[in-house]
């Protein structure tokens, strides 16, 4: 670690340093893009961790809906006609694949293909 990396880690605020955390654990996958570079109307791979998971029903349609957060930004992960799958919960990380669109103002690929990495220490 040079020394301007040392200062900065040093002066950095808690959020700025789960996020600098979370970028290299996300670069770790490969094939991965970050969340901030992933094209609209464009397939794309993204890897971080779930930041909230909830019910959130689409038109009369069971939703499950998730945040990922990969430290480069977030998007929405949307399974529609599931109420819950199980390892899909806060704190997990996982890696998901598909199309990503814009769904007012943000980033969402519906039903992802999808991959549970496993958490420190498993």
């Amino acid at each position: 670690m040079t020394l301007k990396e040392l200062l900065h880690s040093l002066s950095a605020s808690q959020a700025e340093v789960e996020a600098a955390e979370e970028r290299v654990e996300a670069g770790r996958s490969v094939g991965c893009t970050s969340v901030d570079s992933a094209a609209l109307r464009r397939r794309a791979k993204v890897s971080g961790v779930l930041r909230s998971v909830t019910f959130r029903p689409r038109q009369g349609v069971p939703a499950l809906e998730a945040e990922l957060y990969d430290g480069s930004g977030s998007l929405s992960l949307v399974w529609l006609g599931r109420r819950e799958i199980a390892g899909i919960v806060p704190g997990r990380r996982l890696t998901a694949e598909g199309m990503v669109c814009l769904v007012d103002g943000r980033r969402t690929i519906f039903n992802p293909r999808y991959e549970l990495r496993p958490r420190p220490g498993e």
